[in-house]
């Protein structure tokens, strides 16, 4: 039996780009071919001459990659910049008063800001966190609601050259409590509490809860007026953020900074043990949220963009709290729910904003999808002109919705691969040059030695299903692990003798080169000997016209080794009884069909919801613990709706 991973799953459906777009793109398709011939011949070169021409350096470098240290590689390390000073003030004599973020919340409420004001705010916030002792080197954790200010924050600490370490609004205070104290955070800016699905997160009162159980080495919380509740404040530790800015210069001098000095720390869950705090540094992080920007998305002048990540995650640091802003965009920024007052929010939202280039996750995607056709179609949806999906291999079927639906076949589709670790996207189409294939990230962009190899390492072929790795370092690639750079070695280098870090995800390539990935490689079932993804199933599954979204885990079967449990949503209400049971033999089938009687089911299913952090994640560990028969012991606070689980449980 092959250790390999096996692939089942084809799509021959093809989309090039228009005569169009291509004409009117950055990148056309001589030009992509341009830069990956120049990648080839002279690897390290290719980014040395980005990153000249796409930083604006105090001190120019004169070091491009160093492997002295592997796998702690470095990347222009004698140069100077400030990460603020690229996203702001290079901007200010040319697009001062262009809008670089309308922020809309929940209830309706928007707000502009220019990128002088975006310069006045971070400056009078980078004072203020001076004045409380701020210096180089110190670590400030950023726990805010999806609002304007989260942004100002990120990029106020980036200005003075503070640590900043974002944990996403909606993990509880024990979460937050667990990276105060890894991360040795001096200050904690928050908010009294920030609004969502029409209710109050009180995310003051979680601060309070994570220091009173460990304070740290907090000394300060900045606390902003957001949502009006009730908050406690304590005297000598708490200001409000308003009264910390007052009276502060607008003008705060950017901390000139090495090319390797960390900008953050993204804290990303573990397989076991205690969060992990990825580290970025500053140069290398900000050229690959530039490039990706121009060439994934190609971003232009006159386009308005909107990435939904909240900025807890890694897509909202890359993708609203930097890339957008180094080059100049005009974003939308959004508190709230997709949902909220109704599943239409987020197409009229890009109608009223006049909306050009739109970046989700293919879980909200398929959320939408349930709501039925018509809805995108009730919206002037027409200055849209690029799409993107993030997150997880998004379903052929929610890709032609995507594409047909909200893009009415005239938007490309960007579905790009990449992890927090990676900083930037790594795999994903240019869309003025590459034919899309639906589920399928296509191909590495320029500088990415991307490839799929098997146990010893050797590139595999065509459908062959593997290890997908990295073979060369990134500028923008993850330093090490905050504290431990033991365990950066033994998750991201464990394989192939350290020379190529593992990105912890199954894949192939297609004969035309194109990259599937096939699951994260703990999600892979092995059922009679034959290795399968996990998302191959769901794809089939989801592609039956009553099912809407659908989670695969395994559990230990006596026989085969593993048994297949399908946790599926309908398009319409959950089914209980015979009607249940007669959905279950027909998608049971249907998957047989799809991909073959090793791959049926043996267990599904039906809920209301998926089990989803409020970013919409699925906690796939609680799926497999509930496909088990196991107690849930572990916190399921962070869920958007708890009531899915005695569901899933069939206990309800």
């Amino acid at each position: 039996m092959s250790d390999n991973i096996e692939s089942t799953l084809t799509e021959t459906r093809h989309f090039a780009p228009s005569a169009e777009f291509t004409e009117n793109a950055r990148l056309k398709p001589a030009d992509l071919e341009a830069l990956h011939q120049k990648a080839e011949a002279d690897y390290e070169g290719f980014w040395c001459d980005l990153a000249r021409e796409k930083i604006d350096w105090q001190t120019e470098f004169t070091q491009g990659l160093d492997e002295s240290k592997a796998p702690h590689y470095q990347w222009f390390a004698d140069g100077r910049m400030n990460v603020s000073y690229n996203c702001i003030d290079r901007h200010l004599e040319v697009r001062g008063n262009k809008t670089a973020i309308v922020f809309e919340a929940e209830n309706g409420d928007t707000r502009h800001l220019t990128y002088r004001d975006l310069y006045n705010e971070v400056g009078k916030l980078a004072n203020a966190l001076k004045g409380m002792g701020v210096v180089k080197g110190d670590r400030v954790i950023i726990y805010m609601p999806m609002n304007a200010e989260a942004v100002i924050a990120m990029q106020a600490c980036a200005r003075i050259g503070a640590i900043h370490s974002v944990v996403f609004g909606g993990f509880s205070a024990d979460a937050l409590r667990d990276r105060v104290v890894d991360s040795g955070s001096k200050v904690v800016i928050t908010a009294d509490g920030g609004e969502r699905g029409g209710k109050v997160v009180g995310l003051k009162a979680n601060v309070d809860k994570a220091l009173d159980s460990n304070p740290g080495d907090v000394e300060k919380v900045v606390v902003c007026k957001r949502a009006g509740n009730d908050v406690t404040m304590h005297a000598d530790r708490d200001v409000w953020w308003e009264d910390a800015v007052d009276g502060e210069s607008v003008d705060c001098e950017p901390e000139w900074v090495e090319a390797e000095h960390p900008l953050f720390l993204l804290y990303t869950s573990g397989s076991t043990g205690k969060p992990k705090g990825i580290q970025h540094s500053s140069a290398g992080y900000l050229l690959g949220a530039i490039v990706t920007n121009e060439w994934v998305f190609d971003l232009q002048g006159d386009d308005v963009y909107w990435c939904t990540a909240d900025v807890g995650w890694i897509t909202g640091h890359t993708y609203v709290a930097y890339g957008p802003l180094a080059v100049g965009a005009t974003q939308v920024v959004y508190e709230g729910t997709p949902t909220v007052p109704d599943a239409g929010r987020w197409w009229k939202m890009c109608q009223d904003h006049g909306v050009t280039v739109f970046y989700t996750a293919p879980t909200a995607i398929r959320a939408l999808m349930k709501a039925g056709p018509d809805l995108p179609k009730q919206y002037d949806l027409s200055k849209l002109r690029l799409l993107g999906t993030v997150g997880e291999p998004i379903n052929p079927e929610a890709w032609m919705w995507y594409y047909t639906t909200v893009g009415e076949e005239r938007c490309p589709i960007v579905d790009t691969w990449w992890q927090t670790e990676t900083g930037a996207n790594m795999i994903a189409p240019i869309p003025g040059a590459t034919t899309l294939v639906p589920g399928s990230c296509t191909q590495a962009l320029p500088g990415i030695a991307a490839d799929v190899v098997d146990e010893d390492g050797k590139s595999l072929g065509a459908d062959e299903g593997g290890y997908l790795v990295i073979k060369k370092p990134w500028p923008h690639m993850l330093r090490t692990v905050w504290g431990d750079d033991q365990r950066y070695k033994d998750t991201y280098w464990p394989k192939f003798g350290g020379k190529y870090y593992l990105a912890g995800d199954s894949a192939r390539r297609d004969s035309e080169g194109n990259f599937w990935i096939m699951g994260r490689i703990d999600d892979v079932l092995n059922v009679s000997g034959h290795r399968m993804g996990t998302m191959e199933v769901e794809s089939a599954l989801v592609a039956h016209k009553a099912v809407a979204e659908a989670a695969v885990v395994g559990r230990p079967h006596d026989v085969k080794g593993e048994a297949i449990v399908a946790f599926v949503i309908l398009q319409g209400d959950r089914l209980t009884g015979d009607e249940a049971e007669e959905m279950v033999k027909e998608l049971r089938n249907w998957v047989a069909d799809q991909i073959g009687p090793i791959a049926k089911p043996d267990d599904i299913r039906f809920a209301d919801g998926l089990p989803k952090t409020r970013s919409g994640k699925i906690m796939r560990r609680l799926l497999r613990s509930i496909a088990k028969g196991e107690e849930i012991t572990s916190d399921t606070s962070t869920l958007e709706n708890e009531a899915v689980i005695p569901q899933l449980q069939g206990k309800a």
